[in-house]
């Protein structure tokens, strides 16, 4: 049911990029992630980001245009706003989604929906691809104790959730909305019912993922998580799914994660993807974030063509493919597939004329 190929990768769709990386062509990442605001409304327990103390910074608007321009005459495809903060507490995210898609760069949201209101999805949902509501429990008393928050922003949430559902039918707009709970021995339970809710208020799937340790994070509650004892809930999860409703079960990033193994021995995919943070830092990697030898520039001081094609990147590059150990990397990262993908690529088995 996982017709979004969220438990897989969609690199194979970009052979014209493949083929210059290849080549050795200095490629321009494909996908981007962007954190509109360092500030978050919550403080959930099993937060990868917690090291980033949620600084109350917000990217500039008119730079961020600025960028969005060049960005995509550079060929950038998408953007996910999300980051170490909650992007709806930057003041102009309304304005910054119109701008990126009149830039024709597709526009996906990940949120805890909260600040989600009306009148924000009545002028930015028919420019959104996709939004993922982080909601990691289906009952107020479970959902505020893990987001650590107010036990009314649940409600705040499936209501949001429900007026975007009603806004894109009346709209017929085509933007895909779905919801997200990380699996935790709190929330376990409660899987299936969230399942049904997500179905009843319209929403097209809900993802259920695993906990990754994240190697900066202060949190470790849950770096001893096993996966192993939920698989259960596969089959049970899968009786939700109808024509309109899927439930993606991640099983398989599931699987690696109590593995704890890589399939790949090189970080690969750095060229495809890149991180901007709510302080206008370019990084290689999300994971590395303060690690200077992943970081690539500003972007309040040099344009990003600049900072794509600087000495700074290149050294980081340089360093990676000499030094960094894959094997060492967090558990299913953001290019955890595509790493698998690009290292198939570059070291192929026997035979591989006899397709």
């Amino acid at each position: 049911m996982d017709k979004y190929k969220i438990d897989s990768h969609k690199l194979i769709y970009h052979v014209p990029r493949l083929n210059d990386w290849l080549q050795g062509k200095i490629t321009y990442p494909i996908y981007m992630e962007v954190s509109p605001a360092g500030a978050c409304n919550h403080r959930c327990k099993y937060c990868g980001l917690d090291f980033m103390e949620y600084q109350p910074r917000f990217l500039d608007e008119g730079i961020l245009k600025e960028r969005l321009g060049e960005l995509s005459k550079l060929g950038l495809k998408s953007i996910m706003y999300a980051g170490e903060g909650e992007p709806f507490l930057h003041k102009s995210m309304r304005e910054i989604i119109n701008c990126t898609k009149k830039n024709n760069i597709d526009v996906s949201i990940t949120t805890n929906g909260v600040l989600f209101n009306k009148e924000i999805a009545e002028k930015t949902l028919g420019d959104i691809e996709w939004i993922k509501v982080s909601i990691n429990g289906a009952t107020k008393e479970t959902y505020s104790k893990i987001h650590c928050c107010k036990d009314k922003d649940y409600d705040c949430v499936i209501e949001n959730m429900k007026y975007a559902v009603k806004i894109k039918e009346e709209r017929g707009y085509s933007c895909t909305l779905g919801m997200q709970l990380l699996l935790l021995p709190e929330n376990y339970q409660e899987a299936v019912h969230l399942a049904k809710l997500a179905c009843d208020i319209g929403m097209d799937y809900l993802v259920i993922k695993p906990y990754s340790q994240h190697p900066q994070s202060k949190t470790t509650r849950y770096k001893s998580v096993k996966y192993s004892e939920y698989e259960y809930l596969s089959d049970e999860l899968r009786k939700c799914n109808t024509d309109s409703f899927s439930v993606i079960f991640r099983i398989q990033a599931m699987k690696k994660w109590d593995d704890n193994v890589k399939k790949y021995k090189q970080c690969l995919s750095l060229p495809f993807w890149s991180y901007i943070d709510a302080g206008g830092n370019v990084w290689g990697c999300s994971v590395y974030l303060g690690d200077e030898r992943f970081l690539y520039g500003n972007i309040n001081e040099q344009s990003f063509q600049q900072i794509w094609e600087g000495q700074r990147r290149l050294n980081s590059l340089r360093w990676v493919e000499s030094e960094l150990n894959a094997s060492e990397c967090r558990i299913n990262c953001r290019m955890e597939e595509v790493n698998k993908y690009l290292w198939d690529l570059k070291n192929p088995p026997a035979h591989v004329n006899f397709i």
